[in-house]
């Protein structure tokens, strides 16, 4: 399909503005990306799917596909339990 010249181009571009792509590890797929923990933090502070898609220009679908990467990684089953975990690096 074509996919490694896709991956090597997209290395050179993001190469070319100083950003490089994090190697995908067992480690890294368990990690929150900042996206997620901005939605965590979103949460945290009482906003809806609606909302949190406004202020972060994703559809609300989005936000509900970022949330149940969350909870997989975090190991949660509800929005509630977000709410009250406590997550390093989150405040």
């Amino acid at each position: 399909m074509g996919m490694l010249a896709f991956a090597r181009r997209a290395a050179r571009e993001l190469r070319s503005t100083g950003e490089s792509a994090r190697r995908r590890t067992a480690q890294a797929a368990s990690e929150l990306t900042p996206q997620e923990a901005h939605i965590i933090r979103l949460v945290r502070e009482g906003l809806t799917n609606p909302e949190i898609g406004a202020r972060l220009f994703i559809s609300p679908r989005t936000v509900e596909w970022h949330l149940r990467k969350i909870f997989v990684k975090l190991g949660l089953t509800s929005r509630r339990r977000l709410q009250r975990t406590t997550t390093k690096g989150l405040g």
